[in-house]
């Protein structure tokens, strides 16, 4: 008989340690239910298989990618039985590639998989429920991405050009990709032809593909470039019509001076200059939609002044501050800060400042926060804003809108915001990245109407 203590697994005095699944074992396996993450529950000899690729009611082979203690990570490579919700992948390379785990799964289940998630998060770790639930925010299934890095290796005398298999270093040759947007096909199918070809491929450490209001190809170096391989660069840029960036050791440069990429939110006439390195939406369409439910949800208001935390660009600042009174954003980053500075002018919105501020420190008492806010959005990284939120009743801001990537902490977050006397008054998934078991979420939080906030209280 085991105990355990925390994490540890122990075997008492006398017990026999069961034998580890070795990596490449197949195993067949019935399928009991999801995972968040999309994978299929098995349960072979009291341990827990995780099984990409399969869908509950299944009877699938299985091929072990790695196992530890009572936890196995599989790859379904026959399917024995099939669900009747299951679907031909729409790209060739579904059973190779890593980066598109759902395709075998319609997008109606893939939808009501990442809602699950958020509702079972917010329920289990917070004991929460919105108000209201809005209906999922969806796009296109396919030619969504506009953004790609293309993994490159130099192995056994030939230049290995694609994306990383699932579970592996190993690169999967990628000829067509169906999720990312139709300008950058041509790009992707021409790339290894192009870089086959250089003198000195070894140099080159990865390629990244963009695509806003015009394309953009990153070259990383990791030795200085042949000149005959430059040329054949900027000749390869040229035909493509795509803007060549370079990296070193450094940061990355443009090529050649001109205009900054970027990318445009139509419905309120902005452009926002960016740069490779920077955070950037990868679809563009859900984007411009996240932006418009943010708007609608956070309701500011021609007298207000609203707070932008995790700001970047200005993706939500600028919209923002063609409606309320006055928009402060803060970014850790201090290129981004420039670029979003800079973003304002260009746009002639002179009511929204940005600064700089490490936002896992006590933000209260800097300059910008001492008049406080009416209302305050975040768009925090993975980890969340668990610091952040437990400053927000000093700001005296009455409506919170977060927007997540991370069901989980914004979960814990939610619980520190309803602790602070705010109500989760809706929430809702986006399906930023379809084709995956990436969940993105908005909730919004609302002070009850009957009690007063105090600014500088905690």
């Amino acid at each position: 008989m085991s105990r355990r203590n925390g994490t540890l697994r122990f075997q008492t005095g006398g017990g026999k340690a069961k034998p580890q699944v070795p990596t490449g074992k197949k195993q067949r396996l019935n399928i009991e239910r999801l995972a968040n993450d999309g994978r299929g529950i098995g349960f072979v000899d009291g341990r827990t298989w995780f099984v990409s690729g399969a869908l509950p009611g299944e009877e699938v082979e299985a091929r072990v990618q790695g196992a530890r203690a009572q936890v196995v990570e599989a790859r379904a490579e026959r399917i024995l039985l099939a669900s009747a919700e299951r679907r031909p992948p729409p790209c060739v390379h579904a059973a190779t590639c890593g980066g598109c785990s759902l395709q075998h799964m319609p997008q109606a289940a893939q939808l009501a998989l990442k809602q699950h998630t958020l509702e079972e998060q917010l329920a289990r770790v917070a004991g929460l429920a919105p108000e209201q639930w809005a209906a999922p925010l969806s796009g296109p299934e396919l030619g969504y991405r506009r953004r790609a890095r293309i993994a490159v290796r130099w192995e056994n005398q030939q230049l290995a050009l694609g994306f990383r298999a699932e579970g592996s270093q190993a690169i999967v040759a990628i000829d067509d990709c169906p999720v990312l947007v139709q300008p950058l096909q041509p790009i992707l199918r021409a790339l290894p032809a192009l870089l086959g070809g250089f003198a000195r491929p070894r140099s080159i450490g990865h390629v990244e593909l963009f695509h806003g209001d015009f394309s953009v190809l990153l070259l990383r170096h990791t030795a200085a470039l042949e000149q005959g391989d430059l040329l054949r660069l900027r000749d390869f840029c040229a035909q493509h019509q795509a803007q060549l960036w370079l990296q070193g050791d450094g940061e990355p440069q443009a090529d050649q001076p001109g205009v900054l990429p970027g990318y445009r939110l139509a419905a309120d006439d902005l452009r926002l200059a960016w740069q490779p390195g920077d955070f950037v939406q990868v679809n563009a369409q859900m984007n411009e939609a996240m932006v418009a439910q943010a708007l609608d949800w956070l309701a500011p208001q021609s007298d207000e002044r609203v707070l932008d935390l995790f700001c970047g660009l200005g993706n939500f600042a600028l919209p923002l501050a063609r409606r309320a009174r006055a928009v402060v954003g803060v970014e850790g980053a201090a290129g981004m800060v420039e670029r979003a500075t800079r973003n304002a002018g260009e746009n002639a919105l002179n009511n929204l400042h940005f600064y700089q501020a490490d936002l896992s420190k006590p933000l209260a008492d800097a300059p910008w926060a001492a008049d406080g806010f009416d209302a305050v959005l975040l768009d925090p990284p993975r980890d969340g804003a668990f610091e952040v939120v437990r400053q927000i009743a000093r700001l005296g801001a009455r409506r919170v809108l977060y927007v997540s990537c991370n069901p989980a902490t914004l979960a814990r977050d939610a619980a520190e915001l309803v602790r602070q006397g705010l109500r989760l008054k809706r929430a809702g998934i986006l399906d930023m990245f379809p084709q995956t078991g990436h969940v993105e979420a908005m909730a919004l939080f609302e002070a009850d109407p009957d009690v007063r906030t105090v600014r500088g209280s905690a």
